[in-house]
């Protein structure tokens, strides 16, 4: 069903789009790449190097963050009496696709089990795209945790019938208390579907986490775009940026959903953010780049830039690294 909502900048009363912005490429061109594609050879299922795991304690200022994999990350912050812990669009699943016999599956298992983590607080959907809104994989975090659930317009009816009730729907720039944290949702330059018939009828957005001590932006999927500076000029800019990386090739079919490495760089400049971690690489093979092109490419572009190695870098697989916001 559509969503019920006023007409505004980037919603025409049935269907969300990126304003000012080149759209997602229909259906048809999609089918014709399939068809023809000449993609890179991954290997088939790579082991995780061995990581200490998460601790218990994160002092103020500081953030915790642990890559479990794709756009998967558990973020840890202080907060009264402990931490306050967040799952970022959690897939723990085989496969991204509607049913598990099919589609893109994992070259690695995420690098913190479901079974494994700590409690959660609060969990992030930034769109409903089937490698960032994992169905088995919230409902079992429910079952177990019932976190706060924070979504985009038009996810929470969808997750429901799905077995995940109570999720909270935020429009760009809405914003809402998640125990010590201020979640606002922000602009990205994407699309929305899970099948053919319900293109855009649904929001996509990545989040600010705003503490007393600083501020952290889960960009969930973009394209590059003037939205950057619009995020650092409204809300202020984050001390930690979390950037897509991959996902990027062909350009003609990703250039205005996903960034490349070379544009993820210019976003943390744009955003004004003092660390940017990449994320969306290497976990599935969606697109036809090399899976260690987008990290190839990063260093590139950052030493292009003129950027210091840990100025925008990568976690290892179930790699924890504290940072300061």
């Amino acid at each position: 069903m559509p969503v019920k909502r006023p007409v505004s900048d980037h919603f025409d009363g049935e269907h969300f789009f990126n304003p000012g912005a080149s759209q997602a490429r229909g259906l048809g061109a999609v089918l014709r790449w399939q068809l023809k594609r000449q993609r890179a050879r991954w290997p088939a299922r790579l082991a995780n190097p061995v990581f200490p795991p998460p601790g218990n304690a994160v002092a103020p200022g500081q953030v915790s963050l642990t890559f479990i994999g794709h756009s998967t990350f558990l973020i840890r912050l202080p907060a009264p009496g402990g931490v306050f812990s967040i799952l970022t669009d959690p897939i723990f699943s085989e496969r991204c696709f509607p049913v598990q016999w099919m589609g893109p599956r994992r070259v690695r298992p995420p690098g913190l089990a479901l079974e494994a983590l700590p409690p959660i607080d609060a969990v992030l959907v930034s769109h409903n795209h089937y490698d960032h809104m994992d169905l088995p994989s919230l409902r079992a975090l429910h079952q177990r945790f019932r976190p706060l659930l924070l979504t985009t317009l038009g996810n929470a009816g969808p997750l429901r019938a799905a077995g995940v009730p109570g999720a909270v729907e935020l429009d760009w720039w809405d914003a809402t208390p998640a125990g010590p944290v201020q979640v606002t949702a922000t602009p990205a330059r994407h699309f929305a579907a899970r099948g053919a018939r319900d293109r855009n009828r649904t929001l996509w957005a990545g989040f600010m986490l705003g503490t007393s001590e600083g501020r952290l932006l889960f960009a969930g999927d973009s394209g590059a775009g003037p939205h950057w500076g619009a995020i650092r000029d409204r809300l202020g800019p984050p001390g930690v940026a979390l950037l897509p990386i991959g996902a990027y090739l062909p350009r003609e079919i990703m250039q205005a959903v996903h960034m490349d490495p070379a544009e993820a760089v210019q976003a943390r400049a744009d955003l004004g953010a003092r660390q940017a971690i990449g994320m969306h690489f290497g976990t599935f093979q969606l697109t036809d780049e090399a899976m260690a092109a987008p990290l190839d490419a990063l260093r590139q572009a950052s030493s292009h830039a003129g950027l210091p190695s840990e100025a925008f870098d990568v976690l290892g697989f179930g790699e924890t690294r504290t940072l300061s916001l």
